[in-house]
């Protein structure tokens, strides 16, 4: 806005100028006319005079007539040397001519000048600008950009001003992002370096101890199921780690559609039947079956599956877990219960990062699978929280309803 009423006070500023030249012209035209008539009204003034001292018999009506007799006779004044297309008859008409002309044309020259002088100092202004444009530009390129500009202006460069604000806003941004995203590769691959060479190490000692040959039979085969457990963990942490890359690199495509939810929790109940035969645990499952969710199914059994798989490994041995949705208006809500150990409360607050690892995890955990579930649900228009208290545990998951 500023620069648009800079720009306004420039032309007020020239229309101002422009119509004081007119003014003065005007002036000084009426001046120069009433200084002609005045003479030229004084050189007839003294030869009627001469006329009626020569001859006083001649009346006032003949004198007019004469003053205003249109009979032109070129001839009369060349005989007395004036030609009355070169010369003018009144000597002092033509100094005053030669005057105003010099008049004039000071007037014109330094109009002039002034709107030069008002376009030159508005061009000014704008270069300065331009300049401040090329400086901010070259403070982008060294990384600087901590830059603050007008974005309240309306004219042309402001405009630009702004989107090159926009600009630096953006770049900043991208330039915390990838920093971020660099630390949190960092961080990433130590954890990950972390989860393999743990079991890595433990099957090169359990290898090298089968080819020297110093153990028998059996003890030979719980190292065989020991090395296959450990690849099969790391597998697994590799599976899931590519899933987590994908969503991070936006390359998870959902294909969305509207599913009765008990589907997707009886699949997901299914994935983890063998879990529960192991504790002895009963899984309780409550809602209306006609209730529907768009979302696309196969991600959201795989985020259910490792829920409720968490569920089962914390839940006391012969207890049951309630899983219970409904929906209103908003969402539709899954409740994952279970009895057992409570969550610590530090745990609490890091029970979704990946690669933790609670207090009560157990040893063969790679702590991913809660993340992923996290990552799957709120990038299919979810959220899900955790209470836990008095060895009740309870994952609360919320899917929006889609406008």
């Amino acid at each position: 806005m500023k620069n648009k009423i800079d720009l306004k006070k420039h032309l007020k500023l020239i229309f101002i100028v422009i119509v004081s030249i007119v003014i003065i012209f005007l002036i000084l035209n009426i001046y120069e006319y009433n200084n002609y008539t005045k003479n030229y009204n004084n050189k007839l003034n003294s030869i009627i005079i001469r006329i009626r001292e020569k001859y006083p018999k001649i009346s006032e009506d003949e004198l007019v007539s004469i003053l205003n007799s249109k009979n032109i006779n070129d001839d009369i004044l060349l005989k007395y040397g004036i030609d009355k297309d070169k010369y003018s008859i009144i000597l002092e008409n033509d100094n005053l001519f030669h005057k105003y002309i010099i008049i004039n044309c000071i007037v014109l020259i330094l109009s002039i000048l002034i709107i030069i002088l008002i376009f030159v100092l508005y061009d000014k202004k704008k270069d300065n600008k331009i300049n401040d444009i090329i400086r901010y530009i070259k403070e982008i390129n060294n990384g600087n950009y901590s830059l603050e500009l007008d974005t309240l202006s309306e004219d042309e460069l402001s405009i630009l001003k702004n989107e090159l604000y926009k600009i630096t806003i953006k770049l900043k941004e991208n330039s915390i992002n990838s920093l971020n995203d660099k630390i949190n590769l960092k961080k990433s691959l130590e954890d990950i370096s972390h989860q393999i060479k743990t079991p890595i190490t433990s099957i090169l000692i359990m290898l090298d101890i089968l080819i020297d040959n110093n153990i028998d039979y059996n003890k030979s085969q719980e190292f065989i199921k020991d090395i296959k457990k450990n690849i099969l963990n790391i597998n697994l942490l590799i599976q899931e780690i590519l899933k987590l890359s994908k969503f991070d690199a936006n390359a998870i495509k959902f294909v969305n559609k509207n599913y009765y939810i008990y589907k997707m929790i009886n699949k997901a109940v299914e994935n983890v039947s063998i879990l529960c035969d192991l504790k002895n645990i009963d899984i309780v499952v409550e809602g209306n079956k006609n209730i529907k969710i768009n979302c696309d199914m196969m991600w959201q059994v795989e985020a259910l599956t490792n829920i409720i798989k968490n569920s089962i490994e914390h839940a006391n041995d012969n207890s049951k877990i309630y899983i219970m949705y409904d929906e209103n208006n908003l969402y539709t809500s899954v409740i994952i219960r279970n009895y057992g150990s409570t969550i610590n409360k530090k745990d609490m607050k890091h029970i979704f990062e990946r690669f933790y690892r609670g207090h009560n995890a157990k040893s063969d955990s790679i702590g991913i699978g809660l993340a992923l579930s996290k990552t799957i649900i709120e990038n299919n228009n979810g959220k899900i929280i955790v209470n836990s208290k008095n060895n009740v545990t309870e994952f609360i998951i919320k899917y929006f309803n889609r406008s």
